[in-house]
């Protein structure tokens, strides 16, 4: 059992269809997890379902945002949510069962060890069912890439599967945090391996979407594929001005 308080934050858009059942799934892993379901007013009444699973549970928590404004920006009101809320540990997760709630106990006693758990599609070989080929190689070389050139040793440094220390998000400084999408992914890591923070990798099946439509667009892969020299030089520029700003 874990004896910490874990909030589980699960961005949403148009989610109804997955929701009530992850929800039980996630709930069921460990009586010490909330969720905190952040949701970008889904025209399809995810909201709705969400405030009805709060007051069923009371293990439910719902952040209401005025429209879609961005993996990252959830992420980032999700994450300063659940830390005024208490939170321990914070862990991520998508709201369309690719990332299997099974996995949160693995999580829970991993980060007894670290200060960060990345959910690994790469640890283990390739481990994703159900992906074209295309996308398979783009995110499996957006991670090559981005070890390239931050020198990162993370194996999948585009997972969106992650548990935090509740310290090591209060030290990475949300505010500064600007990136979405694959680049908001890459981003969390450099800055906590940049703050000394010590990130594990478990193994995971990615298993696509179950219901609803990919977010994925080009925009978010060009924003990756910068961010990640921004990370570097912004590193180098520090690094010889003498400290971290």
């Amino acid at each position: 059992m874990n004896p910490c308080k874990a909030i589980v934050v699960i961005p949403t858009y148009n989610e109804r269809d997955n929701l009530q059942r992850l929800a039980k799934e996630v709930l069921s892993q460990d009586p010490s997890i909330h969720l905190l379901v952040v949701d970008d007013n889904s025209p399809d009444g995810t909201g709705e379902v969400a405030e009805r699973l709060a007051a069923e549970t009371g293990r439910v928590s719902v952040l209401h945002r005025a429209g879609k404004l961005g993996l990252g920006s959830a992420y980032r009101e999700g994450f300063a949510r659940a830390l005024e809320m208490g939170a321990e540990l914070i862990v991520q997760m998508d709201a369309d069962f690719s990332h299997d709630p099974s996995i949160l106990p693995v999580f829970f006693e991993k980060i007894k060890e670290c200060d960060v758990v990345v959910g690994s599609r790469y640890l283990n070989g390739i481990s994703v069912v159900n992906w074209p080929l295309r996308r398979l190689m783009l995110s499996y070389f957006a991670s090559v890439y981005t070890r390239v050139i931050t020198g990162l040793t993370i194996k999948d440094c585009t997972s969106g599967f992650k548990c935090f220390r509740a310290q090591t998000l209060k030290a990475i400084d949300l505010s500064r945090v600007r990136s979405d999408g694959y680049s908001f992914q890459i981003e969390m890591n450099y800055r906590a391996v940049e703050r000394g923070f010590k990130v594990a990798e478990v193994p995971i099946i990615f298993i696509d979407r179950h219901a609803g439509t990919s977010k994925m667009s080009k925009k978010i892969v060009r924003e990756a594929v910068l961010m990640v020299w921004k990370l570097k030089v912004g590193s180098l520029f520090r690094a010889l001005s003498g400290g971290r700003r």
